[in-house]
């Protein structure tokens, strides 16, 4: 007899305790919520891929799709944070009063501005070493000079002396000799008052003195 009453508390404690369990899951599965959306910039709505959604008050989470989609089971209540580089996170808490199990939602995320230290990077170990550097530092010309002084009078005169006619320029003046020469052929010269070859040679007569030496 004493031992059919044992069996009995002891089948009774084992009923107590899987309602027990059954109430506390079926509790817990309630609580549970299918919590997706997308994670979006404020100012332009293009999605943040691979966003972070971290539940702080049970140190789960996970990241957002390319295309900042993301698909996390939370519980009513917890504090959930979006977070994106460069970007201010946001903290959203799950509402308590939720009638689903389903919840869905667009988090925008605003630009942050981020100030780093000014860090300065000096090539030279001391002062006195740069103000000599600075000092001694040959400043090359630009490309506006350059071409400046390429085409200065002094330069073009120094070029035209050093640099030696080619045969096309060759060809062509005693090609103009000759026409010049077989237009008057066979009566005076015209005068050469429009001809700039003459009054080159005549300025350059005139500047070495030949007419004063006659």
């Amino acid at each position: 007899m004493k031992t059919i009453y044992l069996v009995s508390l002891f089948l009774l404690g084992l009923v107590s305790i899987g309602s027990k369990q059954d109430l506390f899951g079926q509790s817990n599965k309630d609580s549970l919520i299918q919590f997706s959306g997308l994670i979006l910039t404020s100012d332009s709505i293009q999605p943040l891929p691979y966003s972070t959604i971290y539940i702080k008050n049970r140190n789960l989470g996970t990241i957002a799709d390319f295309n900042g989609f993301f698909s996390i089971v939370v519980q009513k209540g917890d504090s959930i944070e979006f977070s994106y580089v460069g970007f201010k996170p946001k903290l959203y808490i799950v509402p308590d009063s939720l009638n689903v199990n389903r919840y869905s939602m667009i988090q925008l995320l605003s630009q942050d501005t981020i100030y780093l230290a000014e860090t300065v990077i000096y090539p030279w170990p001391s002062p006195e070493n740069f103000k000599h550097a600075f000092l001694n530092n040959q400043i090359p010309d630009d490309d506006l000079e350059r071409a400046k002084k390429n085409l200065s009078r002094e330069k073009l005169k120094e070029l035209g002396q050093k640099i030696p006619v080619d045969g096309n320029e060759t060809s062509d003046m005693f090609l103009r000799q000759q026409a010049a020469k077989y237009y008057t052929y066979g009566q005076y010269p015209s005068i050469q008052l429009l001809n700039p070859m003459a009054w080159a040679q005549f300025f350059k007569a005139w500047k070495n003195g030949d007419f004063k030496n006659q």
